[in-house]
């Protein structure tokens, strides 16, 4: 964390001055941005957009306060990478339950009344990630999100008993507001907001989906399962694991071990059902799903002595066309205005962990296009890559959904390794439930593979694979990956060659003069005057020499930015490999080390190209797809 730029300020660092413009409880008439909705998606969102200190965004939520228990639990170590880049990763890590290991029980093939453990796997494979898979109470994701959004400068809050009455739009009466929002609140008031763009996050029954006309399709929802979060005394000795427990005549049960070394959440499959049933029709009794747990634990013993949340529903796997307002084939004329992520466009059985972690994802890809747009960085054509990026990413979550519903609820027999078909199912789809497996296609976002060998290990369109490096100045070792924050800015990661960083007509030099050059550089030609030369485009360099080989003085000055009203140096854009070459960045993610690279990464943290170290004129093109030039 930097901070002091502009003159020393005492306390948390984490609270930022307060804008001009901060809500401080304001209700205002005009907003550039409405989010509906205060779940996963809708406080991901917010706590993007509150960062923004000139972006006027309002959160509403028909619930009358914060969530406080039950939901979803799993955190992927993809939403731990993206929490990182919020600042409360560290949080989650010391609060959560680590998933290690998953642990597998079938009917004992000698007597199938008894449960019988039958293999277990490390949860994570190894080098997937720097972060764990770990286990939180929504609600905390909620608290740690609501305080990223207050220390913001707009000092951004929810307004809660809030819902949408209905939503319209009209370009051509309204250019600058062009969408009208009745909101009705529990006091009996009803207000109208004019807003720029609003995105629905109000969840499957969502109002704003609703008011683009768009539907969620797919599979009849006809499984009924049960959860309960309970504190639990049982004689089962993998309580304390992650747990797929299958038995002979009483279904599946998952185990999923909660924050606080007491807790546990137990999914319990009941039977299918019938054709336009619904779960409320069964009047399932959580004294029902404890009696069932208890024949499927057989013979161990399970006594819940107390139940913290429960509840039944029906899983299906459905998803909606497409994720804005504008019909399809009119996107060469008409640029989205509303939006809906989470669980308004893609719905799917809890089981896989992936429900709030994919709707953060979504809005995580959102939150920085409707910045750029917003600040005029961008042209609002822009947007029309959110549908057709997470359109493919739910698409793909519904099929792996439906195939692990489908794994979880078979019992067949061993294969000829004696591995359960289950377990070799959870082994396949390891890097999909870790969340690392989405990769967007080919687009103005996400550059060709030409130069793709030149960084294997940092595959264009994937998420940014953070690895260790050291950091010139101070000699701490650092993850690479931890320098993307939630800033809405672009990184680009310049990999060096394997010469003498000092030389003045070498590899560095000639890059940095290249870059430093208004007729060449997009760094320049995309500076907003006035602005901090990073503002936009972060530049940051890794060399291939030993700690205390070079002095950063001897490195150009591009890599030293004068920064602040005091020109104060940036010494933090510097680094090198580990000496252990184990860690060595440049054989952990395939770096040529005779040529070098550009590496690009988006502020969603998403590889967007990989550059020939001196191709600055296909680095401008890129950035020049994206960026509108500046006003002057």
């Amino acid at each position: 964390m930097q901070y002091h730029l502009d003159g020393f300020r005492p306390g948390d660092p984490a609270v930022q001055p307060e804008g001009a413009h901060a809500a401080a409880g304001d209700r205002p008439s005009e907003v550039d941005v409405l989010i509906v909705g205060c779940g996963p998606a809708g406080l991901t969102l917010a706590a993007q957009l509150a960062q923004f200190g000139d972006i006027s965004t309002r959160i509403v939520e028909r619930k009358a306060g914060p969530l406080e228990k039950g939901q979803a639990d799993g955190v992927s170590c993809r939403s731990m990478e993206m929490f990182e880049a919020f600042g409360f990763a560290h949080k989650v890590r010391q609060e959560a339950y680590w998933v290690n290991q998953t642990v597998f029980w079938t009917p004992d093939p000698a007597d199938r009344s008894r449960i019988a453990r039958a293999g277990r796997v490390q949860d994570v494979e190894d080098g997937l990630s720097e972060m764990p898979h770990v286990i939180l109470n929504q609600a905390r994701v909620h608290d740690m999100y609501l305080e990223v959004m207050r220390n913001g400068p707009r000092r951004l809050a929810p307004d809660y008993g809030v819902e949408v009455l209905s939503i319209s739009r009209d370009d051509a009466a309204s250019p600058d507001y062009p969408v009208s929002v009745t909101l009705h609140h529990a006091t009996g008031e009803t207000e109208t907001v004019a807003t720029r763009y609003v995105v629905g996050c109000d969840g499957a029954r969502s109002t704003v989906r609703k008011a683009i006309g768009r539907e969620l399709r797919g599979d009849s929802a006809n499984q009924l399962w049960g959860v309960m979060d309970i504190l639990a005394v049982t004689d089962f000795p993998d309580i304390r694991f992650k747990t797929v427990m299958q038995s002979a005549g009483d279904g599946t049960i998952l185990i999923i071990p909660r924050e606080g070394g007491h807790l546990v959440r137990i999914y319990i499959e009941q039977d299918r059902l019938a054709p336009g049933e619904r779960a409320s029709d069964r009047d399932i009794t959580v004294e029902q799903l404890i009696a069932k747990a208890q024949r499927v634990f057989h013979p161990y013993s399970l006594e819940a002595k107390d139940v913290v949340w429960w509840s039944a529903y029906q899983i299906g796997q459905r998803l909606t066309d497409k994720f804005d307002d504008v019909p399809a084939g009119d996107e060469a004329h008409v640029a989205p205005r509303i939006f809906i992520a989470g669980d308004a466009c893609h719905t799917h059985s809890p089981k896989a962990g992936q429900g709030m972690n994919v709707s953060m994802g979504d809005a995580f890809n959102l939150g920085w296009k409707l910045k750029a747009v917003l600040r005029g960085e961008a042209a609002p054509e822009l947007l029309h890559s959110y549908s057709a990026e997470r359109h493919a990413v739910a698409q793909d979550l519904i099929e792996f959904d439906r195939h692990w519903a489908q794994a979880i609820r078979e019992t067949g027999d061993a294969e000829a390794d004696d591995m359960p078909p289950v377990q070799r199912q959870f082994i396949r789809q390891g890097r999909y439930t870790a969340g690392v497996a989405v990769t967007y296609a080919p687009s103005v976002l996400t550059g060709p593979k030409a130069w793709q060998g030149l960084a294997s290990g940092f595959e264009i369109g994937a998420r940014f694979h953070s690895a260790p490096v050291l950091r010139l100045a101070d000699a701490k070792r650092v993850e690479l990956g931890h320098t993307v924050r939630a800033d809405g800015r672009w990184r680009v990661f310049a990999f060096a060659p394997d010469e003498d960083p000092t030389t003045k007509d070498g590899a560095v030099a000639r890059l940095a003069a290249a870059l430093a050059d208004p007729a060449l550089s997009p760094l320049a030609r995309h500076s907003v005057d006035g602005a901090e030369v990073d503002a936009l485009i972060d530049l940051r360099a890794v060399l291939p020499v030993e700690l205390g080989a070079v002095d950063i003085t001897d490195l150009p000055p591009l890599f030293l930015p004068r920064k602040g009203r005091f020109g104060l140096q940036d010494y933090e854009k510097l680094f090198c490999p580990l000496p252990n070459p184990a860690d060595d960045i440049y054989a952990l993610r395939g770096i040529d080390l005779s040529s070098g690279c550009l590496v690009v990464v988006r502020p969603d943290q998403h590889v967007g190209h990989v550059l020939p170290f001196d191709g600055v004129e296909r680095l401008g093109a890129y950035f020049d797809g994206i960026f509108r030039r500046p006003p002057g």
